[in-house]
């Protein structure tokens, strides 16, 4: 039976969407990642033992209270505004006011490591452009990386987030690593779409759906022209084997494309 690695979950009336988990058909990914809708008012707690958690702001306007910290921050969206994310050891209580109507996402592991609390602004993730003017300059995207092995060593989780330009791919040359990856994808429009490839199956990437990329699997992304594409990138590290920014495996079939002219 082919593995599912893709999925269009939908919000509950609480405002939770259920992305992975230990125990659902995406245990393999070792995460539990979940999106939740929080209307202006609401307050929301995070705090699991034996897990690291990262809240991620992805629109609107909350306050952040942690470890004696307390901190107002705001994103209109993922396309036009950086990353603000807290990301705490297990035990660690977060709590989340929506000041205004808001979007996060939050992403856990099991970690019995204890570490500081660590609030992440936009100026710690800036955007850089990736394969400007490669491969018929049509793969060229901005990439941020929140925290990864060398900058937060004592995770166990890498959490990103990519903007692909309009018409054009990314996560190419196809490539592979041995850590499961969960990409997690929002459009500029609502109709937007895209396609992912995951290995050999292909799927339509639409507004709030995600993929679920099982370790050793090619994962190559694409937007249909006149949509941006945000994908929220989060990689589980192996034991004895983190994800390190040098593992990326391109596939041998496609790096004649490097030197080629177009």
């Amino acid at each position: 039976m082919t593995k599912k690695v893709f999925g269009y979950p939908e919000f509950d009336a609480s405002g939770e969407k259920i992305l992975t988990t230990y125990d659902n058909e995406y245990s393999d990914m070792l995460m539990d990642i979940r999106v939740y809708k929080m209307k202006a008012g609401e307050e929301r707690t995070f705090c699991r033992e034996g897990e690291e958690v990262a809240v991620l702001l992805l629109s609107g306007k909350i306050t952040y209270i942690f470890d004696g910290q307390e901190k107002a921050v705001t994103r209109k969206d993922v396309f036009t505004e950086g990353p603000w994310c807290v990301h705490v050891c297990g035990g660690t209580k977060v709590i989340v006011k929506a000041d205004a109507d808001a979007e996060i996402l939050v992403q856990c592991t099991k970690n019995d490591k204890q570490f500081p609390a660590k609030l992440y602004a936009p100026e710690d993730a800036p955007w850089g452009y990736s394969c400007v003017g490669k491969f018929g300059n049509v793969a060229k995207r901005r990439v941020n990386t929140i925290f990864d092995h060398d900058i937060a060593p004592y995770s166990n989780m890498v959490l990103g987030e990519v903007l692909n330009d309009r018409g054009n791919w990314s996560g190419y040359l196809p490539h592979r690593h041995p850590q499961p990856e969960t990409y997690y994808f929002k459009f500029d429009h609502p109709e937007g779409f895209g396609a992912s490839f995951v290995g050999d199956q292909v799927f339509k990437s639409t507004d709030g759906s995600f993929s679920a990329i099982p370790g050793g699997e090619l994962h190559p992304q694409a937007v249909a022209p006149g949509y941006q594409m945000y994908t929220c990138w989060m990689i589980r590290h192996l034991d004895g084997n983190p994800w390190l920014q040098t593992d990326r495996c391109e596939d041998e079939r496609y790096v004649w494309l490097h030197d080629a002219k177009f």
